[in-house]
């Protein structure tokens, strides 16, 4: 098909070849990324999980406080109870459970053991009680607070 002579048909398919290459080697050129910025990709993605390692590590040790708080707290008004109720101390924190002041002994967050350190004395709570015993209770543990600092076994 010519118009003014000019063969249509050859122009536009050495107009659309030459589009379609063109086109071709921009995609190759285009098709993957360089390194440099794979490894911005990577320095960014390592220091955002160093970033959340380290928060993760503080939310760790608050939530083992809040639980020595807790179990310190339910254990200390557990002894109030057994004092008042059976007018005289335990002697021991398993007396507590077996008298189902405590389901059971709770496990020490930072020493993973039940190994609390009772504290005795011969105070008395009411004037009809009997015998002294535990009075109190800590964390057997020697670590410290990051936070503020203070030895769990002084809580």
């Amino acid at each position: 098909m010519k118009w003014f002579g000019i063969n249509v048909k050859e122009l536009l398919q050495s107009r659309l070849n030459y589009s379609w290459e063109r086109c071709v080697r921009e995609r190759r050129r285009e098709r993957g990324f360089t390194l440099i910025e794979l490894m911005i990709v990577v320095s960014i993605i390592l220091i955002l999980i160093g970033i959340a390692a380290m928060r993760y590590d503080k939310v760790v040790v608050r939530s083992k406080e809040a639980v020595l708080r807790t179990d310190l707290r339910t254990m200390r008004d557990a002894i109030d109870h057994y004092t008042l109720d059976k007018q005289a101390a335990p002697q021991s924190l398993d007396d507590l459970a077996s008298e189902k002041y405590l389901r059971e002994v709770p496990i020490d967050p930072f020493t993973q053991a039940k190994d609390w350190a009772p504290q005795f004395d011969s105070v008395v709570l009411s004037p009809d009680q009997t015998s002294t015993g535990i009075v109190d209770v800590h964390s057997n543990s020697t670590k410290s607070s990051p936070f503020d600092g203070t030895a769990y076994n002084t809580w």
